[in-house]
């Protein structure tokens, strides 16, 4: 797999206000994207192909994870 270059444009919901316990998103090119946590910018991040990132985006917009039992 690719490197994830260093400098991204990292950013969190406008949702989370100042809140600590958040995730953070970055576009990578291709159109994937990149999620790392808040609170630990240096930690791992994890990758996601294009064609994934959006179908999580779909589920999550219509609700496909409304369920879990969080």
């Amino acid at each position: 797999m690719d490197q994830i270059p260093l400098a991204l444009a990292w950013r969190k919901s406008s949702k989370s206000a100042q809140q600590d316990n958040c995730v953070e998103v970055a576009a990578l090119p291709g159109g994937g994207r990149a999620i790392r946590d808040s609170k630990d910018p240096n930690g791992p991040i994890l990758r996601f192909a294009s064609s994934d990132w959006q179908s999580f985006v779909r589920s999550t917009k219509s609700g496909g994870f409304d369920n879990l039992g969080c």
